[in-house]
């Protein structure tokens, strides 16, 4: 038995999400059946993070054990065959330790949330960005972003299907930058909360527009209250863009 580490992109539209699903597609469900296609097994894909549907990924991290022998090379091409039309790549595949896991050994996780600040319609990034008509202040959003950073109870932020054990996360970095109409947001943490990502970017949206102030956003974060959300953003501009290990990293899983 072979356990690989795979690196996935996908493209978020057609699946329900990542986690296989009883009412629809899933980017999971996509991959254990290519490997079944192609090894004769049913294996179980495990990955670095969860995505609700309509979420993008760059570079997803998972891994799947698989007893018939098989070069990394010839998986991911056949994986790759298999997989099509479906928009799902296997971008990497490499062989790890048997105690390796692509969700408990991750020491970091890194979004990044993709707005369109303009007035003409969508056309090439039609279900691939978040488009906002309203001029946005990216200052103020970046501003009011770094009262966001650092340990705090995400509660505010935090859907009410989550089922993480605690509201309480570290936040590592909140970022906001623009190239022209373009502006992203980039989150890193060890773990997010469900929705967190996208509940954070529609409060900066508000800021952005101005009706919201940095105090606004620092004073729902403390009410620790869902009601206190100012807007949650749309799936379409998220990305899944980094899983980070110990080995990358030097830090030690926990």
């Amino acid at each position: 038995m072979t356990r690989f580490r795979l690196t996935v992109e996908f493209d978020g539209r057609p699946f329900m999400g990542w986690q296989r699903q009883a009412h629809g597609p899933s980017v999971q469900q996509a991959i254990e059946e290519a490997i079944t296609a192609v090894t004769g097994e049913r294996a179980v894909i495990h990955a670095a993070g969860r995505t609700d549907a309509g979420v993008h990924g760059r570079a997803m991290t998972a891994h799947a054990d698989i007893a018939k022998p098989i070069t990394p090379f010839r998986l991911k091409e056949a994986l790759n065959a298999r997989l099509r039309p479906a928009p799902v790549a296997i971008l990497a595949c490499e062989p790890v330790a048997g105690d390796w896991h692509a969700r408990f050994s991750c020491v970091g996780r890194r979004y990044v949330y993709r707005i369109v600040n303009r007035r003409a319609p969508l056309t090439f990034d039609a279900g691939l960005a978040w488009q906002v008509a309203a001029e946005l202040d990216d200052r103020a959003m970046h501003a009011a972003a770094q009262r966001l950073v650092g340990r705090h109870d995400f509660t505010t932020f935090r859907s009410a299907h989550c089922q993480a054990e605690s509201p309480v996360k570290t936040l590592d970095r909140l970022d906001v930058r623009r190239s022209g109409e373009l502006i992203e947001i980039e989150a890193a943490a060890r773990s997010f909360l469900h929705h967190q990502v996208r509940s954070m970017v529609g409060c900066l949206a508000l800021v952005g527009r101005g009706r919201w102030t940095a105090a606004d956003l620092a004073d729902a974060l403390a009410a620790a209250d869902r009601a206190r959300l100012g807007l949650n953003a749309p799936p379409d501009g998220l990305y899944f863009m980094e899983a980070v290990y110990p080995a990358e990293t030097g830090e030690t899983a926990r």
